[in-house]
Formats: structure tokens, C-alpha cells, sequence
């Protein structure tokens, strides 16, 4: 079966409100077949516009299509994909990736880039996904006053004496309409993060930098996932499972995501630090290759690795998702299975620390951290490295 994919994608602000459109005609340009849309949060355009092209892709392929002709009016996408143009930008490398793994799965695809006018269908799309942001931001604005749309403000206390995973049901003297402070003074129902790292991988058993490169669970790895994913299914109350875009992040989210029976969510944001050039080499070999480099980046986080990216970087993109994950799950638990550098910013985000953090705290393979945030825009941390499970 022959298809054309039309996708688009745009940003009010670029990085700002983001969405994608796409959709799948048959062979006449006339029939619609299919169409896809979604409101993905803060991101740039060529992130939304990369975000079109995966979703028209895969409904492609859903449809049982064997050729297809994409157009697009992004020239940034349509001549990378097309292999003219390198891909210079971080985050755009995962996304690069998963449309070119869709492709792969056709007989034959091909890219032709058309002006914005011929392209009004998915733009229209587009544009109403990013009308739902406007959504989003009225339940930002609902958190910001204190409580949940619905719902009396709930005072939740920080701690507790045997300080449970999750939150008990309130009682009903805690069914308030103006909630007391807990020890930190923050108020109201916090968004709970049950922070996740994926299982293990060939590099992490061989101790190597493992950031965009896409390396698959070991046989341990799923193990882990599966045993997470039976922890987190006996506490019930999660709302969702979000996931970094890499497949051994995917892998352990999927898991979590079947063990709960609740929807998954692939959130690029989540993705690891991109380490460039130093991608699958041990501390030493990139201690050794770059010496002064390597040495500068441990200690200044907005020292970039060679062809990467810095941990200033990843903290901007990490803050992003974590506002965005308040605003849409206010007060609720969510599972967030995500990389080491991620876990750790979004930490250093609750504790309001420094960069010190990144350096010294160890997280297992596979363990569980948690982290609340506050409607107030207070933050407290849980949990750390929990592998009592595993």
C-alpha cells in the first residue's frame, strides 16, 4: 500500500508551548486515512516538527503501508532525514533516531520538502495541539493558587513515622480548605515523582558514558525492570508512567507501565546527557584522551563534553519537563524512569543545591528515588536510591 505522510510542528516562543500534526492520505492525496496530534509541552520547532514526522510514520506503519512519501515543510528535517545535512543538534539526534528505525520498517520512503501553503492540513493539526497548551497553563495557574481543580487543598505531610512510598488516604481532618504547613512550610498537595533509573545495559556493566547512544537491556537489566515494576504495582495510586525516549528507559518504563495498567509517556526532555564524543568510553579513556577537558567538565557544569552537551544544558531541559509534569498531574504519583543525570537534576531541583550533587551522589541501576513538588513551589526529597526490591 502506497501513502503520503503530511506532518508539521510549531512552537509559540521557540523553545515555548509545542505541538505536532500529521496526516496519512492515501495514494489519491484525497482520503484521509489517518491523523495524529499532540500538545508536547515546552520545545523548539525542529523538536515539534521531528515529533510530526515520528507520529505520521507510525501510523503509517499501523495502517500496513509498504511505500511512503513524506512532505514536509520543515527544509531542517526533510534534508537530514534525507542524509544531505548532519544532525548538529543534541536533541534532535534521539528523535532522528526513532524516525529513521521507523523508516527502516518500509519498503521504500521518500522526503520532499513543500512550501507552508501546501502543507495547511497537518498545520491545522498542529496548531490545535498547541491550542491545548492553553490548557495546560490553566491548570498551572489552578496549582499556583493552591489547589486542585475539584479538590479542597489537602495538607500532605513531609514526613512521617514509617514515611510510606506513597500517601494514605487524608482523613478527614485533613480535608481542609486552608491546609497547615507541614516541617518545610510548603502547602498543598504535592505532584509526587517516583523516580526510576532503567536497568542495566552491556555499557553500564562495563562502567562507560552512556548518554545518546542506544544500547538495549541486558537479560539482568529486564530482570530489574520486571522486579521494579511488581514493587510499584503493590502501591497502587500512580497515575501515569513517564519515559525517557531510549529504549532501555522505554524497556523498564513499559514494564512499570503493564505492571500498573496506566498510560505511558515518552517525554524527550527525560534523555540523558548527550557525552558526545566521549560516548561509550570508560572514565580513564576520556580522562586520557581529553585530560584538561575532562577534568574542567567534572568541575564546571556548563562545560560541555566534546560534541555534547553541558549539565547546565540538561538542567534546562530537565526544569522544563518538571514544570510541565507539575502543571499536568497537580497533586497526583507519577512513576518518572529516566538516566542517571536526569534523576539526579531533578534531586538537585527538589533539595535547592548545587551542582555538587551530580558528582557525589551514587544511584544504582534500576533504583527507585522520590521527589514531591509543591503547588507553593516547595520541594522535598523522599527517597534515594532504594534497590531493596531488586
Amino acid at each position: 500500500m502506497r501513502v503520503i505522510v503530511e506532518a508539521d510542528g510549531g512552537s509559540r516562543g521557540n523553545p515555548g508551548p509545542a505541538g505536532y500534526g500529521a496526516v496519512v492520505f492515501a495514494d489519491d492525496h484525497v482520503r484521509v486515512l489517518a491523523e495524529r496530534k499532540e500538545y508536547v509541552g515546552v520545545a523548539t520547532n525542529n523538536v515539534a516538527e521531528y515529533r510530526g514526522l515520528i507520529a505520521g510514520l507510525a501510523a503509517a506503519a499501523e495502517l500496513g503501508a509498504r511505500v511512503v512519501t513524506v512532505r514536509m515543510d520543515s527544509k531542517l528535517v526533510v534534508e537530514q532525514m534525507s542524509g544531505r545535512w548532519k544532525i548538529k543538534h543534541a536533541s534532535m539526534i534521539p528523535l532522528a533516531e526513532q524516525a529513521r528505525a521507523l523508516v527502516a520498517g518500509f519498503d521504500q520512503v521518500s522526503f520532499t520538502w513543500i512550501p507552508r501553503a501546501e502543507n495547511s492540513h497537518a498545520d491545522r493539526l498542529a496548531n490545535e495541539a498547541m491550542d491545548d497548551g492553553a490548557v495546560v497553563g490553566m491548570v498551572r495557574e489552578t496549582v499556583a493558587a493552591g489547589h486542585t481543580p475539584g479538590d479542597q487543598v489537602i495538607a500532605t505531610p513531609v514526613s512521617s513515622p514509617d514515611d510510606p512510598v506513597l500517601p494514605a488516604e487524608p482523613t478527614a481532618s485533613q480535608r481542609v480548605s486552608h491546609a497547615a504547613p507541614g516541617w518545610t512550610g510548603a502547602i498543598g498537595k504535592p505532584t509526587r515523582l517516583l523516580l526510576l533509573r532503567h536497568g542495566q545495559t552491556e555499557l553500564s556493566v562495563e562502567r562507560r558514558y552512556s548518554g545518546r547512544g542506544n544500547p538495549p537491556l541486558t537479560e539482568l537489566g529486564r530482570e530489574q525492570a520486571e522486579r521494579a515494576a511488581k514493587m510499584l504495582a503493590t502501591k497502587g495510586g500512580i497515575a501515569a508512567v513517564l519515559s525517557s525516549p531510549l529504549q532501555r528507559a522505554r524497556a523498564t518504563a513499559e514494564a512499570a507501565a503493564t505492571a500498573l495498567d496506566v498510560p505511558l509517556r515518552i517525554l524527550d526532555g527525560l534523555t540523558e546527557t548527550d557525552f558526545g564524543e566521549w560516548e561509550g568510553l570508560s572514565f580513564a579513556e576520556a580522562a586520557q584522551r581529553d585530560p584538561d577537558l575532562h577534568a574542567d567538565w567534572l568541575g564546571d557544569p556548563s562545560i560541555p563534553a566534546p560534541g555534547g552537551e553541558s549539565f547546565d544544558q540538561v538542567r534546562e531541559r530537565v526544569e522544563g519537563v518538571r514544570r510541565d509534569l507539575v502543571g499536568l498531574y497537580p497533586g497526583e504519583n507519577i512513576v518518572v524512569v529516566s538516566h542517571v543525570t536526569p534523576i539526579k537534576t531533578l534531586l538537585q531541583l527538589a533539595l535547592g543545591v548545587g551542582p555538587s550533587l551530580l558528582y557525589r551522589l551514587h544511584l544504582d541501576l534500576a533504583s527507585l528515588c522520590i521527589a514531591e513538588f509543591y503547588p507553593d513551589g516547595g520541594a522535598s526529597v523522599r527517597l534515594v536510591n532504594d534497590t531493596s526490591y531488586l
